[in-house]
């Protein structure tokens, strides 16, 4: 079993989870930064972005998963600040990172969805790299499984096999199977940003399409989902659409007692509403401007309209005293 801290400084220990985020949070930055000199804009703005979308995100992963356990946070209130202690969710973290970068993303004059695009390849390889900080946890994983299957059926490498060895019991690795998915879905992001037919906003709600159907169908071999007690015809429904999985796949088990696991119907949703909002984008002329096309700030289009009208009341001034 490898081992979760990195190194020590005296009573502090550095974990591999928090230098994997790191990493992560850093090779997104550059795609960012690299992409945005594409329209010219300046390297610090997503600098700026990242030292304010990382504590959103924390926020709002924090927030999202005590709203789901609240029942082991009443009592002991402060238990809620102490994630080290564990306890955070992915859909939470993004929720809070585009509620805090929308806020500055505005102040800057730009339009949400152009910066979004330029974002989303680095959201989805940060997700894929991050993956391997719960890797390094022994957590995320799937149900019980037999090490034959990691073996001689997925071929996994030894370090990978070792580490789905808990106690005695091998699990499915779904921090693998939605690091691999999110690295094919860079490799689309890629491609479809070079389209000429891409709209503005569509990168970023493809983005949230291709990660969604893939969390959907990865969530539902795994033991720690945050689940919900819903009606029976949804929690039919959604176990009738994951049950292609069944073939290879044995569904996890629902730890806390629920019949539908939340981020499975969150993720449904999410592809379903991403979906309309790209038809209705283009229908009422939300998205008439292409990926490609220049994106310009609000706060340098009114920069030089106060520049040109000062060089025409100038010029008007000097006029006038030449006629007199």
């Amino acid at each position: 079993m490898l081992e979760s801290i990195a190194f020590s400084l005296g009573p502090i220990h550095v974990r591999w989870y928090g230098i994997i985020l790191g990493t992560a949070a850093l090779i997104g930055l550059m795609l960012a930064i690299r992409e945005g000199k594409r329209f010219k804009i300046v390297p610090d703005f997503f600098m700026d972005l990242l030292l304010i979308g990382v504590p959103s995100a924390i926020i709002g992963a924090r927030i999202y998963y005590v709203a789901f356990q609240w029942a082991d946070y009443k009592d002991n209130l402060w238990e809620v600040f102490m994630i080290w202690h564990g306890g955070i969710a992915i859909y939470g973290a993004l929720i809070g990172a585009i509620i805090g970068t929308s806020f500055y993303i505005r102040a800057k004059g730009y339009n949400f969805f152009r910066i979004a695009d330029i974002l989303a390849p680095g959201l989805i390889v940060g997700q894929a790299i991050g993956r391997w900080g719960n890797f390094m946890n022994q957590e995320a994983h799937g149900g019980p499984v037999e090490e034959s299957f990691l073996r001689d059926s997925l071929h996994l490498p030894n370090f990978i096999v070792n580490q789905m060895n808990i106690e005695g019991t091998f699990y499915h690795p779904a921090f693998l199977y939605e690091s691999i998915w999110s690295f094919v879905g860079l490799l689309v992001l890629f491609w479809l940003r070079r389209r000429p037919f891409l709209r503005a906003g569509e990168l970023f709600l493809s983005y949230f399409i291709w990660y969604s159907i893939g969390r959907f169908f990865i969530e539902g071999i795994r033991t720690d989902s945050l689940d919900i007690t819903g009606p029976g015809w949804l929690a039919s429904l959604m176990n009738a659409l994951w049950s292609p999985m069944k073939v290879v796949f044995e569904p996890g088990v629902l730890t806390y007692g629920g019949n539908i696991r939340f981020s499975q119907l969150l993720a449904l949703l999410i592809v379903i509403a991403a979906v309309i909002m790209i038809i209705i984008r283009r229908k009422k002329g939300f998205a008439n401007e292409r990926y490609s096309d220049p994106i310009v700030s609000t706060l340098a289009l009114d920069k030089n309209k106060v520049v040109k009208e000062e060089e025409t009341d100038k010029g008007v001034n000097y006029d006038s005293n030449r006629t007199i």
